[in-house]
């Protein structure tokens, strides 16, 4: 089978196989897309330190399920008739495997995977976190991801809808870790929310807070992704290399700032102006990773008594939150994949990734097209 693998730093390089083996408690998935987001690029450079190369990349992903083991559970119903209500958007629970009924997995039903593991053990698996488990293994990072034609997996970890396409399954995971984000900010129809970075992730975010009936202002420095961002439900944006953040945010909340910030970004500029502009007994949501050390203002920590929060991943929950919002219909999807190649023009991926970035919402790689 055709497979993609990043083995040194700027070098990717498509190569062939062996087709992986089911185990009884495995699904076999037929990879039909799989997304790049910022953790390959960064493997790619050489920036990710978590990155175990020869690494294949890939954590987004969209397919079919091609076989079922021997051991994997079914339940006795159709899908038709097992009543699935939606994703409470304000109500949060612990995580489990069992909190949603769990579809039948039929070959041929599209899908996609879950990409972390859990220990079972650490301090946030037995705090009903799993997302963050300390032993967390991600695909495409710490493990062999989903950039292949064919994948294994614990049926655990596939997540089943004959009501999404493959094709927008891929988009499925790095929104649903806007979506924790936003969980993670307790964000209420009450709050004003500040989302710094309008990349996948950011708009995730937006789409969530949206939803839950908060006012969202987006940031970020490329006009075309604001206007995306309108069109997903900011109600304000603001482009902060032309604009003064500042001074629309002071007009924007009455000299308050947002009740909310959360940071999609990942840069030193960003998490300063979310810890200066958020308002007193706000809350900082942290998602981006950055790679330098941050001189903060740690008095505001005290003085504006915040929360201060990361969010790392997400949860299965966060997952059917957006399958339940594509199901829609009204998710503008062919605005958020800015490129679909086939496996033998991956090399061509990075070249526009890295000339084009500002622009880029996600790069996709057909393995069936």
């Amino acid at each position: 089978m055709k497979a993609i693998q990043i083995f040194q730093p700027e070098k990717i390089r498509l190569t062939d196989m062996p087709q992986p083996v089911m185990q009884p408690d495995e699904v076999l998935v037929r990879i039909q897309y799989a997304g790049f987001c910022g953790s390959d690029l960064n493997t790619w450079l050489g920036k990710n330190a978590l990155a175990k190369m020869p690494v294949i990349p890939g954590h987004e992903t969209g397919g079919v399920i091609e076989a079922v083991g021997a051991n994997v559970p079914q339940p006795e119903k159709i899908e038709e008739e097992i009543n699935i209500p939606p994703i409470g958007i304000t109500s949060r629970y612990v995580e489990t495997d069992s909190n949603r009924p769990r579809l039948p997995l039929l070959p041929g039903t599209p899908c996609t995977i879950n990409p972390y593991t859990a220990c079972g053990h650490c301090s946030s698996c037995r705090n009903g976190r799993p997302n963050a488990c300390r032993f967390n293994q991600t695909l495409g990072v710490q493990r062999d991801g989903a950039m292949r034609e064919y994948m294994v997996v614990p049926y655990s970890k596939v997540i089943a809808d004959k009501h999404i396409t493959p094709k927008d399954f891929c988009l499925v995971e790095p929104m649903s870790v806007g979506f924790h984000a936003v969980d993670r900010g307790d964000v209420t129809d009450n709050d004003i929310v500040m989302i710094l970075g309008c990349g996948m992730i950011g708009v995730g975010a937006i789409v969530s807070a949206a939803r839950r009936g908060a006012q969202v202002i987006a940031v970020d420095i490329d006009d075309q992704k604001l206007a995306v961002a309108k069109q997903l439900g900011a109600t304000f944006v603001i482009n902060s290399l032309t604009e003064d953040v500042h001074e629309r945010l002071q007009a924007i909340t009455g000299h308050s700032g947002p009740d909310v910030v959360i940071e999609a970004v990942g840069s030193p500029a960003t998490y300063q102006m979310a810890v200066n502009e958020v308002a007193f007994t706000g809350r900082v949501v942290c998602i981006g990773y950055a790679k330098e050390p941050i001189a903060l203002e740690t008095k505001y920590f005290v003085q504006k008594e915040l929360d201060i929060r990361g969010s790392r991943n997400a949860t299965s929950t966060d997952f059917y939150a957006v399958m339940d919002y594509l199901k829609k219909g009204t998710c503008p999807i062919d605005l958020l994949i800015s490129g679909i190649y086939k496996p033998e023009q991956v090399e061509e991926v990075f070249q526009h990734w890295t000339t084009e970035q500002a622009r880029i919402f996600r790069l996709i790689i057909a393995f069936d097209e």
